[in-house]
């Protein structure tokens, strides 16, 4: 995270921590986080796939004809 993230924590009667509160940026910028990690782990899924390659250039040129 580029950001320092500060939650505030809502607790209960004896002080244990039952919810948190972000800003709506901290919330978003936690949102954005967590859709590149997704994205990443996809990444790694399919590199692990050890499938053939085919180039941008190859692939528009068989798509094109």
């Amino acid at each position: 995270m580029n950001k320092a993230i500060h939650p505030q924590y809502i607790t209960d009667e004896q002080g244990k921590r039952v919810s948190v509160v972000f800003s709506m940026q901290q919330w978003q910028q936690l949102l954005d986080e967590l859709d590149e990690l997704d994205d990443i782990r996809l990444y790694d899924a399919v590199k692990l796939r050890n499938e053939p390659t085919t180039s941008l250039a190859d692939y528009r040129s068989k798509r094109a004809s």
